[in-house]
């Protein structure tokens, strides 16, 4: 339906005004009648849920294969609906007809017959409910009509007419926080559930058990985990919520009560039409589960961290929430919690039951904290992902570009027609001069992917349409750049054969507009929308570079990094011939050393005209000889006084003036701050000890204090046992432990605690995904809880702290082993 005839819909329906809410879960399905759509949504006045019939699954085939297709349809006796010969092109500019069907199993089992036989269909794997959105500009704001009753607690809508809202609405979603504990075996102990909408508590714990007399009223006794199951199920539709959240809650809570459920024969009847729970799995990750709720969306805490790239160095809730808000669960010892729920389970219900509670308001409070929530709700409405999407890039560009796409004649290609054969660059990482230096400015390019592709107009249509006027205007590669753009002026050349239209593009004006809301977001210090805004916009390189996407060409990703590439050595020449040392350059940022002689008020006065400078350059030189205005911004970041670019380890930075400066890895003080990138303190694997030595060791020479005592002290007190609590090594486990053939130590300490386990009559905790402690020791490596030998000290002075000294220390004419060689000797 056409935008006109939608709105003159909406002004003449007579059964209600226009209604509006925001888009919770989707649905497509087979029946009778033919192909539906489900979309529940949260309107002012609650839950919604609108159907959508006689809807028609499509995809193209070429027009010339028209015939073909539709012989091979008869002959295997699948029903095609409709098909109709279209204005669209093809990439390779060949025209195209659409063939619909009106259920779901015509519409695959035509697409395999076709694909079979050498019939090339194009948009195939489009679900109709993403289509049915996407053409109608809905990302997750929803005007609607339609033949209204009320069902329940939810208002149902049949016949439903569609369309984008271009405002975004206020929709207040509602979270319910939930969490499980069982024993080893799965069986199920407790259920917590906490919320705390619109400064309403709410606290329960459904506990086993029989009730105590002096427990707190928040604890529900239940008589047996059958009836804990439908307790719960009853729980979850008298709260209502929108959307449920947990640690780690649909691989572990949810697929555990769904089995639990099946076990005792009760339909895990959670959605909100009654309905039960849909689950699939993910085709590229066998252990990845999805689930879907008739009107409620799960999110989980573990995903949504990580998609809104927030990164430490365990994703355990008790990591997080302590990093986050101080705060660590209620739990004695969280590595060995299981034994002491279950203890508490035995003996002390009240106990458990604060426990389980507590994990539960914890969840509640990372996302309050971190506004997770308002994260996802911003990321729906800006791309039309499911607001629990997991990652999602691919399908987030899809959303947005292929409805322009279609408006403007062309379908979209599939993965793999992308030219083949070339390979485009990572971002340009310069060879760095290692050394110790004061007053070091950072220079960054703000945003510098998304800019090259507004500057320089780079858009896979865009690709298509400019690789057209070449063809016809006969023009070569081998022409300069200003001669193409002195004589023409519809294309702008990029890299490897590829040329872009100036006019004909979608992809700069979607980074544009996104662009201008982050401003906006940034002006009202809306940190969730910036965020969430930068990760999209950050995410179009990576789509554009990905085979997994349908537009991948390495002429567009080339024509991105290959022009980062130039942009970063001309701004680093320009720099050097101001008389500045350029030390480093990584991605987009730029590395300048200024000299020993600059007070802070110059450094920072000299990285504004630095900024000015480059800036007003690219604008010049872009107008000279592209025509095109710069969307380049490069702004002055930081100002080190102090500043270490460390050499690769076991080069010696004195005697060998070929020395060789690591990249991603340097430190520095900023603001009286200590920062570190790519170095210990910023690892995960590596010791307590190691990061406390290397941050005190670090800021003694940059304060330029002695350093001798100290690290005399620090071997000293390794040597007599006094660190023994920081020596201990914190290992994930990344594949199954059958995998690796090469045994590092962390898998050796793994293998050493399931077999201690195993003699103990216990079940083996350790595998993938498990997080291992061991330390290492004078009989070799052992995990923490089943050591038997003296810890090795010789090992831990020479593989923590010598290393760390050993970058720095030969910058200020010394070395570790002269310092601490008489204190070594000692034992």
């Amino acid at each position: 339906m056409s935008d006109e005839k939608f709105i003159h819909k909406m002004k003449n329906y007579k059964t209600a005004g226009v209604q509006n809410g925001f888009l919770l879960t989707r649905q497509v399905q087979d029946r009778r009648s033919g192909l539906e759509i489900t979309l529940w949504l949260k309107t002012d006045s609650g839950a919604a849920k609108l159907e959508i019939s006689n809807e028609l699954a499509v995809f193209f085939v070429e027009l010339a294969q028209l015939d073909t297709a539709k012989s091979i349809l008869r002959e295997q006796k699948i029903s095609l609906d409709k098909h109709q010969a279209l204005t669209l092109k093809t990439f390779t500019h060949r025209e195209v007809a659409a063939l619909y069907f009106s259920s779901l199993r015509n519409f695959y089992c035509a697409r395999d017959a076709l694909k079979s036989q050498n019939i090339k269909c194009y948009e195939d794997d489009i679900r109709p409910d993403d289509r049915f959105l996407m053409e109608r500009h809905i990302t997750a704001d929803v005007d609607y009509v339609g033949n209204h009753q009320m069902c329940g607690d939810y208002q149902l809508t049949k016949q439903a007419k569609c369309k984008g809202t271009a405002v975004k609405q206020a929709h207040n979603l509602t979270m319910l926080s939930i969490d499980i504990e069982c024993s080893m075996q799965g069986e199920l102990y407790s259920i917590g559930l906490y919320a705390n909408n619109n400064s309403n508590e709410f606290k329960r714990v459904l506990m086993i058990g029989e009730p105590q007399v002096d427990a707190d009223n928040y604890i529900y006794w239940q008589r047996d985990e059958k009836q804990l199951l439908v307790q719960f199920i009853k729980e979850v539709n008298l709260v209502d919520t929108d959307i449920v959240i947990g640690w780690n809650v649909i691989n572990f809570d949810f697929m555990l009560l769904q089995k639990r459920c099946d076990l005792h024969n009760i339909p895990f009847s959670i959605g909100r039409d009654g309905s039960c729970p849909f689950w699939r799995k993910n085709t590229n990750n066998t252990e990845q589960n999805f689930i879907e709720i008739a009107g409620r969306v799960v999110l989980d805490g573990i995903d949504l961290l990580k998609t809104a790239t927030y990164n430490f160095s365990s994703f355990s809730l008790d990591n997080v929430s302590h990093t986050l808000l101080g705060v660590r669960k209620k739990v004695a010892d969280v590595e060995n919690r299981v034994q002491e729920i279950t203890d508490n389970f035995n003996h002390n219900k009240t106990a458990l039951a604060a426990y389980n509670l507590e994990d539960c308001r914890l969840v509640w409070l990372i996302f309050e904290k971190t506004r997770l929530l308002d994260f996802a709700k911003l990321r729906a409405q800006l791309t039309g992902l499911s607001i629990d999407r997991v990652g999602g890039s691919v399908a987030a560009f899809t959303n947005l570009y292929l409805p322009k796409l279609h408006r403007s004649g062309y379908i979209a290609p599939n993965m793999g027609d992308g030219k083949s054969g070339l390979v485009s660059p990572g971002g340009y990482v310069m060879d760095s001069k290692p050394g110790l230096y004061n007053n070091v400015l950072v220079l960054d390019f703000k945003s510098l992917y998304p800019s090259i592709i507004r500057t320089f107009k780079i858009d896979p249509m865009g690709l298509i349409e400019g690789l057209k006027t070449v063809n016809e205007q006969k023009l070569t590669y081998t022409q300069s750049d200003k001669y193409i753009n002195d004589c023409f002026d519809d294309v702008i050349r990029g890299f490897d054969g590829a040329y872009f239209s100036r006019k004909k593009h979608f992809l700069p004006d979607i980074i544009k507009s996104l662009w201008l809301e982050r401003d906006k977001a940034k002006l009202q210090k809306d940190a969730a929308l910036s965020q969430a805004i930068k990760i999209i916009m950050s995410s179009f390189y990576g789509v554009l570079g990905s085979t997994g996407c349908r537009f991948f060409d390495p002429r567009l990703s080339g024509s991105i990094t290959k022009r980062s590439h130039e942009i970063l050595k001309k701004t680093s020449d320009w720099i050097e011939k101001l008389g500045y040392q350029v030390i480093y350059g990584d991605t987009d940022s730029i590395f300048v050393s200024i000299g020993n002689d600059k007070s802070k008020s110059q450094a920072m006065n000299l990285g504004s005209e630095l900024r000015v400078y480059i800036n007003e350059q690219w604008q010049s030189r872009l107008k000279r000889d592209y025509n095109i205005e710069s969307q380049l911004d490069i702004e002055f970041e930081t100002h080190f006084t102090k500043f270490l670019m460390p050499t690769v380890r076991g080069v010696n930075t004195v005697k060998d003036q070929k020395s060789i400066g690591t990249k991603k890895r340097y430190a520095g003080v900023a603001n009286g701050e200590l920062i570190f990138k790519g170095l210990e303190t910023v690892r995960s694997d590596w010791t307590d000890l190691s990061k406390d030595f290397q941050q005190t060791l670090y800021r003694l020479i940059f304060d330029d204090n002695p350093i001798e005592d100290y690290i005399k002290k620090v071997v000293d007190e390794v040597k007599h046992g006094l660190h023994d609590e920081k020596l201990i090594y914190t290992k994930k486990i990344r594949r199954k432990l059958s995998d690796y053939v090469n045994t590092p130590p962390h898998i050796k300490a793994a293998l050493l605690a399931n077999l201690a386990l195993t003699t103990l009559g216990e079940k083996p905790i350790y595998k993938h995904r498990s997080v291992i402690r061991y330390v290492m020791t004078l009989d070799g490596v052992q995990p923490l809880e089943f050591t038997t030998s003296k810890l090795d000290y010789d090992f831990y002075v020479e593989k923590q702290l010598k290393p760390i000294a050993d970058d720095i220390l030969p910058f200020i004419g010394k070395d570790f082993d002269s310092i601490a060689g008489d204190q070594m000797g000692l034992f």
